[in-house]
Order: structure tokens, then C-alpha cells, then sequence
């Protein structure tokens, strides 16, 4: 293909287009790529000779093709040199009309301009007018505003004379003739009305008076109350257009109502000598619901419904009260009587149907919903208080009536009896009748009271017994030293076993119903201790007497003679004749305690080696004396009522089996039979019998002592009395000793 047949294959630009300059490199790069791929075409399509027929044809096409695009270019372009020119247009339109707006804008603010100063010029006449237009006003007002001063000093004269409701309407009429006056003066306040804010308030306090004594006016002139209430409820309805601070007479007369009850009740401090607040609380009981019904039949008509008089009555009636009882507890410490009376009057008396639990009071009242008068740590604080106090006075108490028994020891006159012949005296009643008397009364106020004053009755009543086990021993010491020789010494500490025996047949008495049973254990424990100390000190005194009996026993004498065992039971059953003035089971022990002293002292005799016998005649009338003796113990002994099952004689009877025995080889038969009955027997009280015989060699000494040790041990029973253990035998030789014996 030649080059002229490629240039006319390049498509021609239209006629005034151009070809875009540097600024355009897209565009050069556009129409680039386009010659390009025209050329590529071109090439593909006549690449063969027998195409080339067919040039004209597509030379002519493309001819076409280009006239329709300029053409179609054309349109558009002269498509939107049409919308340029539109828009041109229109913005210079709009250009004319701001500028237009602008100068008539300048205008304008030139005429305000001038406008402003015609009403500064103006603003004199103003004011004259406003001047003139007071001046119509007070011009037509002024002969009301003249009576001013003369309609206040009668509305004062009202107040005076306690006409509310006149006295308000008066002060209405001013206050609306103010108000009148008060928005055409524009707010100006006139020198007429000053005397209307103290006006109003001396009678919003009239009114305040005369609510702080409702209860006294329903009474006597409810008419009065009546006025009072309508004044302030009228008030609290009434709005003003005056600047004013809110009267809040409503609120007030709720508040002197309040405040003159409490004021009637409570009003003065609480001064009360001790002993006197249960006479104030009496009289607050009468009083109280006084008030509450008189606040129902008459407070209540006077008032308004929504008031809720007889609850706001009860609440502040309770109100008052728990605070006057809160100013009591913070000051002086009451005493026992005072916080007892304050317990049991608000705990029980307050709330019961004299007072609030009531079935007159209404469900208005509402008593439901009051705070308890005394707080747990108020109750907690009184019950201690009360508890601490009244525990001073019991030991107080307690310690009198033991004085006064002690003093009675040492009299010429022996203890006085009863009825029924036995030692008396009203301490055990006294005692019991104190303790119980205030373990009753408590239960009176609660559990919690009664508890613990049951727990200091019985701590006290345990001091008692120490105190008065301490004094039985001081008795029987000046006694015995000789510093206060008591004439009737034993008989006394027999009354003191009765007047134990009466504490321990009534304690009981202190038990209140649902107490733990254990709670009397100290007690009874002391009483016990108390019982045995009685015993010991009533038979160290009969020992005293017996023991220089003891002391020529046993002898020749003794073994030929029962004047001995004679003079000790002659003197026995003297020392005992005033047993029978103690009551049971106290006698029986005593009795039994008193034949096991005897025994005891016969077989410390014994024990002493004092006689030794010679032959088997001074053996068998040895034997035949224990058995005798023994006899006689408990022939004794029943006859003064002790039963035969508990005494002690019958070992005297085991001891004349091991001294009747005539063949010393069957010593450890009789001796382990001894052991069997008496395990408390020792091998030293075994050596001390077998010196009496006389008869035994240190082989058969040895071999009767190691039977103790031979065989099972006998077990100490519950019931066994100690015997031997309780007597002392002297040392023995060695050579009478086994080699693994105590005394080895």
C-alpha cells in the first residue's frame, strides 16, 4: 500500500475543528491510539488485493459516519452554549435586583435612623404620660387609699379582739385594693400600704395561737378554733399577683397545733425526784387518752377532714413523749423502782386498752405505724440498769437478815422452834421471799427482764450461802478459842441445818416457768457444800467431846468392864438429844455421820496398840467386847432413829472374826474377807489387828498380809462409806512389812 492510498484513508478533521494543543495531552494520546487502530484495521481489512475493489465503498462509509458525528457534536455543543447564555442572563437579573434591595436596605436604616431619634425626643411626653395616667388612677382610688390607715388599725382591733374571720376579710379587702393599685403604678409600691406585711402576720400569729390551744378552745370556744382553721385553709386557696413571700398559714397551724400539744404534755423539762416517774407515768395515763378522745368528739368536728386530727393527735402526743423519754435516759441514772416503772408502763401500760391498744381509738389513729417508745439499746440500757441496782439491794438485803441471824448465835436463849417442835427462823423464808418476790415482778415486764434477774437471784443467792458459810465458821472458831463462848453452840448449828434444809426443799420456788432445769445446779451445789459444812462443824463438836473416852481404849479395863463404851454412849446420846429438832432426811444424816464418828474413833482406838493380848482368853474376851460394843452402837444408835441399814457397826463384828480366829494359819482367809467387805482396809490397819492378838509370828504376819494383795482387787461400790481410810494407824516395824508394802 503507497503512501497515498494511507492518506486518504486518514480520516479528515471537520471544518474549524483543531487538534488539540500541548495542554490537551489526553486528548493527543486519545486521538493517538485511535489512529492507531485505524490503521490496524485498515490494514487487516485490505491486506488482500482482491479488497481493494471495495475502497471506495468504505471510504465513502466512513465519510458518513464522520458528518454524523460533527453534526451530533454540533448540537450538543450549541445545546449548552444556549444554557450558558440563559444562566448569564438570570445572574445578571439577580445582580440588578440585590443592588436594588441594597439601596432600598440603606433607605430604610436611614428612616429608623431617624425614627430613634423622634422617640428619644419623645421619650418626656412619655413619660408625662405615664405620670398622668398614676395620677388618674390614685385620683380615683383616693378615697379608698385615705381609709387605709383606718382599715388597718380596725382590722388590728379585730385581731385584738379574736374576730379571724372579720380581721381577714378586712386584710383580703386591703391586699386587693394593693393590688389594684399595685399594676397601674407599674410595681410602685405605696407608703399606704406598709403596714400590711406586719398586718398579716400578727394574724397568721392569731391564728397560730389559737391552733397551739385547739384542745382547750374545742372546750370552750370552738367557735374561735373554727375561724382559725377556715383562715388559714381560705388563705392556703388564695393566689395574688403581688411579689410576695408565701404566708403558708396551713402549714403553720398544722405546726401550732403540734407544737401546743407537746407544749401541754411535754412542754416543761422532766425533773423528777427519784421514786416519783411512776407517778408521772400515772398521770400520763389518765391523760393521754383524755386528750385523744377529746381530740376525737371535739378537735375533729372544727377541723377539716384531710387535718386527720385524731392520728396527727396520737402520733404527736407519741412523738413527744419518746422524745421526753429519750431526754430522760440521757440524764441522771434512774433507780431501780424508776426503771422498772418506765419499763413496765411502756411496754405494757402505753400499748394496753387503757391507752393505745384501746378499742374506742378509731383505725383513724393509725397506732399501728408508731415508732416503739424505747429502743432495743433503751430497753437493753434500763433492764441493766434495774438488774445492777437491784442486785445492790438484794446483797444488801441479804446481808441485813444474815447479820441479824448471826447476832442471834450468841443469845442466853436456845434457837426458837415451830409448831411441830423443830428449830426455826424466818431467814430461809426471808431469803427465798426476796429473790422470788423480784424473779414474779419482772415477769411482770418481759422474759429478757426475768431472765436475768432470775440469773442475779441465783448469783446472790450463792454469795448467801458463801457469806453465810463463812460466818458458821467464824461462829464455831470464836467458839472453840474461847473468844465468844456461844451457850447453846450445837444447837445453833443444828437451827442452821434446818434453815438449809427449808432453803433446799424451797428453792425451787426461784425457778420461772421455761428455765433450764440446770440453772439451780450452783445452787444446789452450795447448799450441799453448805449442809456438809454443818455436819463437819456439829460433829467436830461431839469428836471434842468424845475423844478423851477414846483415849482409855482399849485396856484391861476395857476388855473386863463396858463402863468405857457406857460413858460414850451416855455422852452420845446427850449430844444428840437435840437431833430430834432437825427435820428429815437432815437427821438421818446427821445421825449416820455421827455413828460412823463414833466408829471411826473406836477403830482409831484400836489402831493405837495401846493393848495387846496375852493368850487366847484375852483374845476371845476381846472378841467378845467388839461384839458387844457393837451391839450396844447399834441399839444406840436406833433408838435415836437411825436405821440399822446405814450404820457403821457392823465392822467391829468383822473384827471380832479375826480376833476370835483360834489357828493363825487361816489369818489370809479372814484378812481377804476383811478386804472383800472393807476395800478401803490397808495393810497397816491389818498389822495394827494382828498386834492385838498377840498371837502371830512374822511368817503368818506375812502371809495374812499378802492375801491382800492376792486375788482380784475388790471395786469400791457407789454406795460404800470410807471407814478405814479415814483412820491412822502409827508406822509399824519394818519386819512387819511385806517387802513390796507402802511402809517397805
Amino acid at each position: 500500500m503507497d503512501s497515498a492510498t494511507k492518506d486518504e484513508m486518514q480520516p479528515s478533521l471537520p471544518p474549524g475543528s483543531s487538534c488539540p494543543g500541548p495542554e490537551w495531552p489526553e486528548q493527543e494520546r486519545a486521538e493517538q491510539l485511535a489512529r492507531g487502530a485505524a490503521l490496524k484495521w485498515a490494514s487487516g481489512i485490505f491486506y488482500r488485493p482482491e479488497q481493494l475493489a471495495r475502497l471506495g465503498q468504505y471510504h465513502s462509509r466512513e465519510v458518513q459516519r464522520t458528518c454524523s458525528l460533527e453534526a451530533r457534536i454540533k448540537s450538543v455543543v450549541q445545546s449548552y452554549l444556549e444554557g450558558v447564555k440563559t444562566g448569564v442572563w438570570q445572574l445578571a437579573q439577580a445582580f440588578e435586583a440585590v443592588q436594588g434591595t441594597r439601596e432600598a436596605l440603606d433607605q430604610a436604616h436611614g428612616l429608623l435612623q431617624g425614627m430613634v431619634e423622634a422617640t428619644e425626643t419623645l421619650k418626656p411626653l412619655r413619660e408625662q404620660v405615664a405620670q398622668h395616667r398614676q395620677l388618674q388612677v390614685l385620683s380615683q382610688l383616693l378615697p379608698r387609699l385615705r381609709a387605709v390607715p383606718a382599715a388597718v388599725a380596725h382590722t388590728r382591733t379585730l385581731i385584738g379582739a379574736q374576730r379571724l374571720l372579720e380581721a381577714y376579710v378586712c386584710l383580703r379587702e386591703l391586699e386587693q385594693l394593693q393590688e389594684e393599685t399595685w399594676a397601674p403604678l407599674g410595681g410602685l409600691e405605696l407608703p399606704v400600704f406598709e403596714g400590711l406585711g406586719p398586718l398579716a402576720e400578727a394574724l397568721g400569729q392569731a391564728v397560730e395561737a389559737a391552733a397551739g390551744v385547739a384542745g382547750r378552745l374545742a372546750r370552750e370556744d370552738p367557735a374561735l378554733l373554727v375561724a382559725a382553721v377556715r383562715v388559714a385553709e381560705v388563705d392556703a386557696r388564695h393566689t395574688t399577683s403581688l411579689e410576695l413571700p408565701p404566708r403558708d398559714w396551713q402549714r403553720r397551724c398544722l405546726q401550732a397545733l403540734q407544737e401546743g400539744l407537746e407544749r401541754t404534755h411535754f412542754g416543761t423539762p422532766l425533773l423528777l425526784e427519784p421514786g416519783a416517774l411512776a407517778g408521772w407515768l400515772e398521770a400520763l395515763r389518765v391523760a393521754l387518752p383524755a386528750e385523744l378522745a377529746t381530740a376525737e368528739a371535739l378537735v375533729a368536728p372544727c377541723c377539716p377532714p384531710h387535718y386527720k386530727v385524731v392520728r396527727l393527735w396520737a402520733h404527736t402526743l407519741h412523738s413527744g413523749l419518746r422524745r421526753c423519754l429519750q431526754q430522760l435516759l440521757e440524764g441522771p441514772k434512774l433507780g431501780a423502782a424508776d426503771a422498772f416503772a418506765l419499763l413496765h408502763w411502756t411496754l405494757h401500760v402505753y400499748l394496753g386498752p387503757e391507752m393505745m391498744g384501746s378499742l374506742e381509738l378509731g383505725p383513724e389513729a393509725d397506732v399501728s405505724q408508731l415508732e416503739p417508745l424505747l429502743t432495743p439499746e433503751n430497753i437493753e440500757q434500763l433492764e441493766a440498769m434495774f438488774v445492777t441496782q437491784i442486785q445492790v439491794n438484794v446483797a444488801q438485803w441479804l446481808q441485813k437478815a444474815l447479820d441479824g441471824e448471826v447476832a442471834e448465835w450468841n443469845r442466853e436463849q436456845e434457837p426458837g422452834t415451830d409448831s411441830s417442835g423443830f428449830y426455826h427462823s424466818p431467814l430461809p423464808a426471808i431469803v427465798l421471799q426476796i429473790l422470788e418476790e423480784n424473779i414474779r415482778v419482772t415477769s411482770l415486764v418481759s422474759e429478757s427482764l426475768q431472765r436475768r434477774v432470775h440469773g442475779m437471784a441465783l448469783s446472790e443467792l450463792g454469795t448467801f450461802l458463801r457469806s453465810f458459810s463463812d460466818a458458821l465458821i467464824r461462829f464455831s472458831r470464836d467458839h472453840i478459842r474461847g473468844e465468844a463462848m456461844a451457850p447453846h453452840y450445837v444447837p445453833y448449828l443444828l437451827a442452821t441445818l434446818n434453815y438449809q434444809s427449808a432453803l433446799s426443799s424451797s428453792v425451787s420456788v426461784l425457778q420461772p416457768d421455761g428455765a433450764a432445769s440446770g440453772d439451780l445446779a450452783p445452787v444446789e451445789a452450795g447448799l450441799d457444800e453448805l449442809q456438809r459444812r454443818i455436819c463437819r462443824l456439829v460433829l467436830e463438836a461431839l469428836l471434842a467431846e468424845l475423844q478423851p473416852l477414846f483415849e482409855a481404849l482399849p485396856s484391861r479395863r476395857w476388855l473386863s468392864s463396858p463402863e468405857l463404851l457406857d460413858d460414850v454412849c451416855e455422852r452420845t446420846v446427850r449430844f444428840c438429844q437435840d437431833f430430834r429438832r432437825v427435820r428429815n432426811p437432815a437427821v438421818q444424816l446427821l445421825l449416820a455421820e455421827a455413828e460412823r464418828t463414833v466408829v471411826l474413833q473406836y477403830l482409831r482406838a484400836l489402831m493405837q496398840g495401846r493393848l495387846v493380848c496375852r493368850g487366847a482368853d484375852e483374845r476371845i474376851q476381846a472378841a467378845q467386847r467388839l461384839q458387844n460394843d457393837a451391839a450396844q452402837l447399834r441399839e444406840l444408835f436406833l433408838g435415836l432413829g437411825l436405821e440399822e441399814s446405814v450404820q457403821c457397826a457392823p465392822v467391829l463384828l468383822s473384827l471380832r472374826d479375826l480376833l476370835n480366829l483360834r489357828d493363825p494359819m487361816l489369818l489370809g482367809l479372814e484378812v481377804a474377807g476383811l478386804r472383800q467387805k472393807f476395800p478401803d482396809v490397808s495393810e497397816d490397819h491389818v498389822s495394827a489387828l494382828l498386834d492385838l492378838r498377840g498371837d502371830v509370828s512374822r511368817e503368818q504376819r506375812l502371809a495374812a498380809l499378802s492375801s491382800l494383795q492376792a486375788g482380784p482387787q475388790p471395786s469400791l461400790s457407789a454406795g460404800h462409806r470410807a471407814l478405814f481410810s479415814l483412820v491412822p494407824v502409827p508406822t509399824p516395824a519394818l519386819s512387819s512389812c511385806l517387802p513390796s508394802g507402802p511402809c517397805a
